[in-house]
């Protein structure tokens, strides 16, 4: 099993240091944090495409929160059941 972590800000001028010091005791390898800094408008965005590309089945993903993951309810249903669902991720 490998364990990942997922932050993402809005914008190229956001920090991210809020999300990365709310997690900093899961001491996840620095090659399996994957941050992405633009709008949620939708999830083509190169760090989550590449994690995804990475996950496998019983992996274990943190992401600070769902709204990190978009703004789109139905977007956001959509990944997260595929993350849950076709890549058994827990």
């Amino acid at each position: 099993m490998n364990v990942y972590r997922y932050i993402r800000v809005s914008s190229i001028d956001q920090n991210e240091d809020r999300q990365i010091v709310a997690m900093t005791e899961l001491k996840i390898p620095q090659n399996n944090i994957y941050i992405d800094k633009q709008s949620s408008k939708d999830f083509n965005r190169p760090e989550y495409t590449e994690l995804l590309s990475k996950l496998k089945s019983g992996d274990l993903l943190y992401i600070k929160s769902i709204n990190r993951l978009g703004r789109n309810y139905d977007e956001i249903l959509n990944n997260w059941r595929k993350l849950k669902k076709e890549m058994y991720v827990i």
